[in-house]
This record gives C-alpha cells, sequence and structure tokens, in this order.
C-alpha cells in the first residue's frame, strides 16, 4: 500500500508484470463499477463511477484502460492507454478487442465464490470475458501482494495501535472493578462508552468500536449491547473486543481480552480460558515452524491447527468461526483468512500481509471465551501484536 495507487506508478506497473510472468498470466483484468470492486478502484486510484470501466495490465507493455465517454475527467490522473466507449454494443466489442489473444487473465473473482473478498466482478461480466476467449483466474495472490501487504509505515503504526488499543483493553476491566468497588453499577453501555473514549483520547479515531459482553453474552461472538446491555456483576466472565486505527491510511489493531469478575474463577471457566489460549499459541507456533523451514504456508493449515486444539479438548462444535480474518485498508481485509471452516482459504500466507488469530468456545446460554492478536508475517514469520499477549485469565477483585 503506497500513497501513489500501484498502477498509476511505472515501477508498480513492473511488479505487478513480473508477478504475472511468474504466475504464469496474461494479465490482470480490474473491473470497477460504483465502488463494486474497491480493490481495482484502490490500485487504480480511481473515483467514484458511474459507468463501467476495465483496466488491462498486460503482461508485457502498455496497460490500458476501457472506459465510458462521459468520464474522461474521472481518469486525468491514468498515465497510460485510454479508450472510451459509449453504447453497450460498442462496450463488448471494445472489451473484446482489448483482451483478444490474452487466455488466461487474473481477475477478482473466487471459483464457487469460496472466497467472498475477493469475488466482486460480478458473473454477467465473468460471462463476457469468457465469451471473448478468456480464461479468467482468480486474482487472489496477487491482491495479498499488492493490495493487502502492509508497508513498513503501516506496519510501524500498527504497533504503536496495538499497544494503545491493549493498555484500552485492559483499563477496562479496571474501570468496571473500580466501578463495582464504588456501588456506580456498571454496565456493557457504560464500558463500551468508556472504552470508546479513551481510544478517541490516545489517537485511534478510524473505524474505531468495540464489543462489551458479560456472561452469556460473551456465548454470542458478535454480540453488541442496545443501550445500556446487561448489567456487569460479579460472578461472570467479561470480554472485551475493541479495535480501531489512527488514519485513513492505516491498519486497524484488533483485540480481544478475557477476566473473570471475581477473585477466584471456578476451575471450568479456567480450563476452557486455557484451551482457547493454547488454540491461539499453536496458529502461532505453526507459522513460526513454517517460516524456519522456508516453507509456504496457508491460511486454512492455521485453522486446521487451531482448530485441532479446542477438537481434541472435546469443544470443537463451539468453535463456530474461522480462526482469523485479514486485515489491511479494512478491518476485515482481503487477504488470506485463516480460515478452514468458513470458506477453505488456500491462499498462501505471503510476507507483508496481517491477520487475526482469536479462536474461542461459545456455549450458548452459558459462557464465551475467546482470546484475539494480530499478526504480521514478514520474512523471519510472524510478529505478533500487542507485545505482550493474554496468557491467564484477568480476575477482578469485585
Amino acid at each position: 500500500m503506497t500513497d501513489v495507487p500501484l498502477l498509476i506508478d511505472p515501477s508498480g506497473v513492473e511488479r505487478v508484470q513480473a508477478a504475472l510472468a511468474d504466475h504464469g498470466l496474461d494479465g490482470w483484468l480490474l473491473y470497477e463499477f460504483r465502488g463494486q470492486n474497491w480493490i481495482s478502484a484502490a490500485l487504480l486510484g480511481a473515483g467514484w463511477t458511474t459507468r463501467r470501466t476495465y483496466a488491462l495490465i498486460p503482461r508485457v507493455g502498455r496497460p490500458k484502460a476501457l472506459i465510458h465517454a462521459i468520464e474522461g475527467s474521472a481518469w486525468r490522473h491514468w498515465p497510460w492507454d485510454v479508450e472510451q466507449y459509449a453504447g453497450w454494443r460498442e462496450m463488448e466489442s471494445r472489451l473484446a478487442e482489448l483482451v483478444d489473444g490474452r487466455t488466461r487473465l487474473a481477475v477478482e473473482f473466487s471459483p464457487g465464490g469460496a472466497v467472498p473478498t475477493v469475488d466482486l466482478v460480478p458473473a454477467g461480466t465473468l460471462e463476457l470475458l469468457r465469451g471473448a476467449g478468456v480464461e479468467p483466474v482468480s486474482s487472489g495472490d496477487l491482491v495479498s501482494r499488492f493490495f493487502s501487504a502492509w508497508s513498513s509505515t503501516q506496519l510501524e503504526d500498527h504497533r504503536r495501535t496495538a499497544e494503545i488499543v491493549a493498555e484500552v483493553g485492559k483499563g477496562a476491566f479496571a474501570e468496571a472493578e473500580r466501578a463495582l468497588r464504588a456501588g456506580e453499577a456498571p454496565t456493557e453501555g457504560s464500558i463500551t462508552r468508556w472504552i470508546l473514549g479513551r481510544l478517541e483520547r490516545a489517537g485511534v479515531t478510524v473505524d474505531v468500536d468495540t464489543h462489551v459482553a458479560v456472561g452469556a453474552r460473551a456465548a454470542d461472538p458478535h454480540y453488541a449491547p442496545e443501550g445500556e446491555g446487561e448489567a456487569i456483576e460479579p460472578g461472570q466472565v467479561l470480554l472485551v473486543d475493541l479495535w480501531g486505527r489512527t488514519s485513513e491510511d492505516a491498519v486497524s489493531a484488533d483485540q480481544t481480552w478475557m477476566a473473570w469478575l471475581g477473585p477466584q474463577a471456578p476451575d471450568r471457566v479456567v480450563d476452557l480460558w486455557t484451551i482457547v489460549r493454547d488454540s491461539r499459541d499453536a496458529g502461532v507456533r505453526l507459522l513460526e515452524e513454517r517460516a524456519a523451514e522456508g516453507a509456504r504456508i496457508m491460511g486454512y493449515e492455521v485453522d486446521d491447527a487451531c482448530r485441532a486444539v479446542i477438537d481434541d479438548a472435546g469443544y470443537g462444535e463451539y468453535f463456530i468461526h474461522r480462526t482469523g480474518h485479514s486485515i489491511d485498508r479494512k478491518l476485515h481485509g482481503s487477504g488470506p483468512n485463516l480460515d478452514n471452516l468458513e470458506t477453505r482459504d488456500i491462499r498462501r500466507i505471503i510476507p507483508g500481509v496481517g491477520f487475526s488469530i482469536e479462536p474461542g468456545i461459545y456455549i450458548p446460554g452459558d459462557v464465551g471465551l475467546r482470546s484475539e492478536i494480530n499478526a504480521h508475517f514478514g520474512e523471519d514469520g510472524p510478529e505478533v501484536t500487542p507485545r505482550e499477549p493474554q496468557t491467564d485469565l484477568i480476575l477482578l477483585d469485585v
């Protein structure tokens, strides 16, 4: 991710063309219409489009955009060749000419809809391409490399943001403890407001949010309280999930922390926490081992490693979501997910990408526990944030 859109920069085009050669592709066709394909829009530097746009990055030669005749001014920034169309017949004819002779083109689609975050080109457009003799190939690995990989600036910012998020997350438990000891009757809503206020004051101001869940509410992975939510009272788990970033150019830090509202947690809750923590750490170990071996690793394999720990403990049916999501320009990004449950993510985890690692056990009507950290996969393996992930269930003296 750079300040200058990748495909406006000659060096960026050269890098993409080298990758196309490595993958045995004839080009990358980027389609955009009214923000449907945010990946194309970002890489091309495109603003809001009201008509269909196609941009071809050939393996060899100059890029070319095919745009509607009324949108010329929106493409003044484009330094490469431009061709225009007005009617649909002309569009289809010129699209066929644009791709003529190029049989394998990368496109933002996922066979079978397996990975929704890169399945962005409409089925009808794929039909047009196939009708023109093109075999669409998923651009997933190109997206990981040229869209989802973090810059060094973003990594540095994420490190700082992760420490802020960790401090606020742990601070939320201290605030709940203080309020209970003072007889103030804290609620999920009051702790939510406290967290959002502290993040904003610390400079985490973009895409900021939190989920605070007490007791059985923590068994709903995407629970969010309405209004004041539930009362926070002793003798229950307290889950705090919080995230945000410092600017539109930054990447988010996304963490989940767990506490017990009391000086000593029941053995069963401690055991569940230990299983979740060990599941999380199994994923980190696999990433470290593969990096040390110089071996490739795919998102689904990390999910398998984490899920095996929970399965072996007898709680597999209560781990009901993927292990982790990509983090890039969006909180739930378009790079590799750690997933062999909701989808089978066979994309490689390559240097530069980042993601969450967040296994959980959710027993409906009873209890839920999750641990969430982030990892940036570098040349030497994963760098976990925050620097000191949660190891033990936090106990509150209430």
